[in-house]
C-alpha cells in the first residue's frame, strides 16, 4: 500500500457489498438499521452532498455527532469524497469546541440536533464555518441532513486518494491542556483491522459487536466501524450515556459476541446492585478493554461472573487504537500483555536508551498506523512522533516473559526515598479493599518537602468509615510494599475523569 491510488471506503465499504454481503446488516442504532448496501448508497449521497456545497478535497468537516446510523454514513461519505472528517468529542464546552472548529477550519459541520444547545452562540462567529447540517427532526434553522441526503444521487466516483493522504482527524482527549488534532491517513484504518482485530481479537463474520467507547474516540472508531466493517460483521450503536443499566440493557436486546468496554464501566457493571442478576447474554465469547489499565480484582471479577476473558490492552490516539495486548489463551490480569503482531515497543530511559527486565521506562512504538503528526503543532509532533517510533508518555515495565505492565503516565509517576512509585499500583491495591470502590494517587509533599503518596478514594455504599484510613493503609502495605502506602487518604463523592474515564489526577493535584 505504499503507492498508487487507495480511499479507505473501497475496502472498508465497498468491497463488502462486491463480495455478496450487501443485505447483510452493518449497523442499527435501535431506532434505524442500515446494510452494508444502505450505507453505501448513503455515504455516496453524502459523498455529492459535500461536492453540491462546495467542499473541496482535503478540506475538513466537522462532526459533533451521537452514535447513531448517521454517523458512518457522513464519516465514510466525506473520505469518499477525498474530504477529511473531523469527528469530535460529544461532550466538549463551548469554549473548546469554538478552539477546535478553528483550529480545524471546518467549512461544514454534521451536529446531532440534542447537540445544538451547545454550539448554538458561537457557529455564527467561526470565520471558516460556512453550513450547520442536523441529524435530527428538527434544525432549528440550519439544514437538515435528511432533507440534504433525499437531494442527490446514490451513485458516486469515489476519489482517488493516495494511502499516505490524510483521511480523518482525531482529537486527542487534551487531559492537560486543549485537544491536539492528529491527521490520520487512508491506510491506517486496515491497519489495525490487520493487527489487532484479525491477529488478537479475531473477529468475524458472524460477530455482533456493541462498544461502550464512543465513535468519536480512536478505541470506539477502531471497535465499531473498523474492525466489524473489516469482516463485514455488525455493530450495535449506543446514542445513550454508557452507563450499567443501558449497557446490559443492549446486550439482552441483541445478544454481542464481543463486548469493548472501558475499565471504569466494567467495575460499575460488576457492582450495580440493580443488575447482580444480568448475565451479558449467552452469545458473548470476548471482551475488550482500554483506556486505562485494567485492575487485576475488576478483569477476575469479570471472568468469575461472566465466564469470558477481558482483553485488556493499551491504545492511544495518535496510534489510533490498541498496540499491547493481553489475547486469548495468554491472559495476565494486572499486564497490559505483549506487543501487538506488526507493533515494535521499547522500553527507554530519560538518555534514550533501552532499560533492561524489571526497570520502569517509558514506551516507544513503532506502529503502521501511527498518526501523521498533530495539525499546527510542529514542536509537539517532533517530541511524540520521532521518525518510526512514537513516544506514548506511558510508563511501563516488561517482565522476563515479555508481558508489560502499566506504571503510570510519565507526569503521573513520582519517587519515594528514591524508589519510582506509579500511582495506578497504589490505586491497583487500595480498590481491592472492600470498603474502595474507585481510589487516585497522586504525590504529596511532607513537612521535610519530600513526596509521598496521597491517596483520594470512594466508598462503596454503606463502608464505615472508623478506623478505615489506617487499615487502608496497612492494607496497601501488605499489598505491594511498606513504602509504597498512602501516608495521607481523603474520602471524596466522585473523581475527576475525562470522557473517557481516564482519572485526572493533574486536577487532584492542584486540589491536594
Amino acid at each position: 500500500m505504499s503507492g498508487g491510488s487507495y480511499n479507505a471506503v473501497t475496502w472498508l465499504l465497498d468491497r463488502n457489498v462486491d463480495e455478496g454481503r450487501g443485505e447483510k446488516l452493518a449497523f442499527t442504532d435501535t431506532v434505524s438499521e442500515l446494510s452494508y448496501r444502505d450505507l453505501q448508497k448513503r455515504s455516496c449521497r453524502v459523498a455529492n452532498m459535500l461536492r453540491r456545497l462546495g467542499v473541496r478535497r482535503e478540506e475538513r468537516v466537522a462532526m459533533i455527532m451521537l452514535d447513531t446510523v448517521n454517523f458512518p454514513a457522513v464519516f465514510l461519505g466525506a473520505i469518499r469524497a477525498g474530504i477529511v472528517p473531523v469527528p469530535l468529542n460529544t461532550l466538549l464546552t463551548s469554549d473548546q469546541y469554538a478552539y477546535v472548529l478553528a483550529d480545524c477550519r471546518a467549512r461544514v459541520l454534521f451536529i446531532s440536533e440534542a447537540l445544538l444547545p451547545v454550539v448554538k452562540d458561537m457557529v455564527g462567529r467561526m470565520p471558516d464555518l460556512e453550513q450547520v447540517i442536523v441529524s435530527g427532526n428538527d434544525a432549528h434553522g440550519h439544514k437538515k441532513l435528511s432533507d440534504e441526503l433525499a437531494r442527490e444521487s446514490d451513485t458516486f466516483v469515489t476519489a482517488a486518494t493516495h494511502p499516505d493522504e490524510p483521511a480523518f482527524w482525531l482529537y486527542s482527549s487534551g487531559s492537560t491542556g486543549m485537544p491536539k488534532g492528529v491527521r490520520h491517513l487512508h491506510s491506517s484504518l486496515a491497519a489495525t483491522a490487520d493487527t489487532y482485530a484479525k491477529q488478537v481479537l479475531g473477529i468475524r463474520e458472524d460477530d455482533v459487536g456493541l462498544s461502550a467507547a464512543k465513535l468519536f474516540f480512536a478505541y470506539g472508531l477502531g471497535n465499531a466501524l473498523t474492525f466489524p466493517m473489516s469482516v463485514g460483521a455488525t455493530t450495535v450503536l449506543n446514542s445513550e450515556r454508557p452507563t450499567p443499566a443501558t449497557m446490559f440493557g443492549l446486550m439482552n436486546r441483541y445478544n454481542p459476541s464481543i463486548f469493548f468496554g472501558v475499565p471504569t464501566l466494567f467495575s460499575a457493571m460488576l457492582n450495580d446492585e440493580t443488575m447482580k442478576h444480568e448475565r451479558g447474554g449467552n452469545r458473548l465469547r470476548v471482551c475488550t478493554s482500554a483506556g486505562e489499565a485494567l485492575p487485576e480484582s475488576v478483569g477476575n471479577a469479570w471472568k468469575s461472573r461472566f465466564g469470558v476473558d477481558i482483553l485488556d490492552g493499551v491504545g492511544s490516539t495518535e496510534l489510533l487504537h490498541i498496540f499491547l495486548s493481553n489475547a486469548p489463551g495468554d491472559i495476565k490480569y494486572g499486564t497490559s500483555g505483549r506487543p501487538v503482531p506488526g507493533y515494535k515497543v521499547r522500553l527507554v530511559n530519560d538518555a534514550g536508551d533501552d532499560v533492561p527486565d524489571g526497570e520502569v521506562g517509558e514506551l516507544l512504538v513503532d506502529a503502521p498506523s501511527a498518526g501523521e503528526g498533530y495539525w499546527n503543532q510542529r514542536s509537539k509532533s517532533r517530541q511524540t512522533f520521532a521518525g518510526h517510533w512514537t513516544r506514548t508518555g506511558d510508563k511501563y515495565i516488561r517482565d522476563a516473559d515479555g508481558r508489560y505492565t502499566f506504571c503510570g503516565r510519565s507526569d503521573d509517576m513520582f519517587k519515594v526515598s528514591g524508589i519510582w512509585v506509579s500511582p495506578f499500583e497504589v490505586e491497583s491495591a487500595l480498590i481491592t479493599h472492600p470498603a474502595v470502590l474507585e481510589a487516585a494517587v497522586v504525590p504529596e509533599a511532607d513537612p521535610e518537602g519530600l513526596l509521598k503518596p496521597k491517596a483520594f478514594v470512594v466508598l462503596r455504599a454503606d463502608s464505615k468509615t472508623e478506623g478505615l484510613h489506617e487499615a487502608l493503609k496497612e492494607h496497601v502495605k501488605q499489598k505491594i510494599g511498606p513504602w509504597k502506602y498512602p501516608r495521607w487518604i481523603a474520602v471524596v463523592e466522585s473523581l475527576p475523569k475525562t470522557a473517557t474515564g481516564k482519572i485526572q489526577r493533574f486536577k487532584l493535584r492542584d486540589h491536594s
